[in-house]
């Protein structure tokens, strides 16, 4: 009885809970395999109290990437290497991005709210105007 396992990449964890063995199953690749993929510095699985290798969702989906890449492209491995570190940093950059332009808008509101006061006024303050009445006759030729 085989049981048919799968993991959505979008519903990945982070958490370092399975085994090698496990991993491997899911992944769809011998155990030592996963092992040397470790040594490459391919995936890098957590350690268990004994040493044992603990891998995460989204390693058994890096793992199932890493085997598309070498057996779908003919990709080799230092080439995989090079695409998963660039697309790691690619990820960073966006996250970064994503930061920066949250602290731009957060800088614009708070620009916003210190002009907000003073919106089409001058910057001096000025005596409010008079309401006092004042009567003006025009001069006559004989008081000229």
């Amino acid at each position: 009885m085989h049981e048919e396992i799968s993991i959505s990449v979008e519903q990945t964890s982070d958490a370092k809970v399975l085994i090698i063995s496990v991993a491997a199953r899911l992944a769809g690749m011998h155990p030592q395999t996963l092992r040397q993929y470790d040594r490459l510095g391919l995936v890098q699985p957590g350690r268990a109290g004994g040493g044992g290798r603990r891998y995460s969702e989204r390693d058994v989906a890096l793992l199932r990437e890493v085997q598309k890449l070498s057996q779908e492209e003919g990709v080799n491995l230092a080439g995989i290497k090079r695409i998963i570190g660039l697309e790691q940093l690619v990820g960073d950059l966006q996250q970064r991005l994503a930061e920066l332009e949250q602290e731009l808008s957060e800088a614009y509101t708070r620009i916003a709210q210190l002009e907000s006061p003073y919106a089409g006024r001058d910057l001096v303050r000025q005596e409010r105007p008079s309401t006092a009445l004042v009567v003006w006759r025009p001069r006559r030729a004989a008081d000229r």
